[in-house]
């Protein structure tokens, strides 16, 4: 007899969710067992069913999914939580895999990777696609920023002056300039708006 792997499926879209579900239980040892659309319901759903297998998005209400997965792992480390989101960005790759998130799929991969990638998670390894670990690389290259400084950035792509963000931050103009220029610097760009694109690009600063 061949195992079944229980899975949840958490995922605020409910299309997306209803076909990712749709689509693993046509696969011969997958069960979905519960579903859930934002980061509490997938705590409450991890822990009253114990699956052996989360398939977690990122961006979700009320909780973020790396928070959540942040949450569930308190409680049990040996979770087998896989992230799968259309963000790619080097950050957010960073921060889910900080979590504890097993393996990080992009929603464009075809059921046979998403099937391979279940499986390898359920038998203990992680599944790490080439192009998400490139961009895990250079995140871990490079310089990070600092609790301030991402203050700063995220009220820069807020479209905050410097005199806004001195008041909001409670500090002089002349040490927001500090640290505006070195967050250009740590994000290798010219100027605020290049700051802003590249802080949304790579997931550092979302738009909620």
């Amino acid at each position: 007899m061949v195992e079944t792997i229980r899975i949840l499926v958490v995922d605020d879209h409910k299309i997306v969710r209803q076909g990712l579900v749709a689509l693993l239980n046509t696969v011969s040892d997958f069960s979905v067992i519960a579903e859930a659309s934002d980061g509490l319901e997938a705590i409450d759903a991890w822990r009253q069913h114990k699956p052996d297998v989360t398939l977690m998005d990122l961006r979700l209400p009320n909780l973020s999914g790396a928070d959540a997965i942040v949450r569930i792992r308190e409680t049990t480390p040996t979770a087998r939580i896989i992230v799968l989101t259309t963000f790619d960005g080097d950050e957010d790759i960073y921060r889910a895999l900080q979590a504890g998130a097993r393996g990080y799929l992009l929603k464009g991969m075809d059921l046979d990777e998403l099937t391979e990638a279940i499986r390898a998670v359920h038998a203990g390894r992680s599944r790490i696609p080439a192009q998400v670990a490139e961009k895990l690389a250079e995140r871990m290259g490079g310089p990070g920023l600092t609790t301030r400084e991402l203050e700063v950035l995220q009220r820069i792509v807020a479209g905050r002056s410097n005199k806004e963000i001195a008041s909001d931050l409670f500090i002089s103009e002349a040490t927001v300039k500090t640290h505006v220029n070195s967050i250009l610097g740590k994000l290798g760009v010219a100027d605020r708006t290049h700051a802003a694109t590249t802080a949304l690009q790579r997931g550092i600063v979302h738009l909620d």
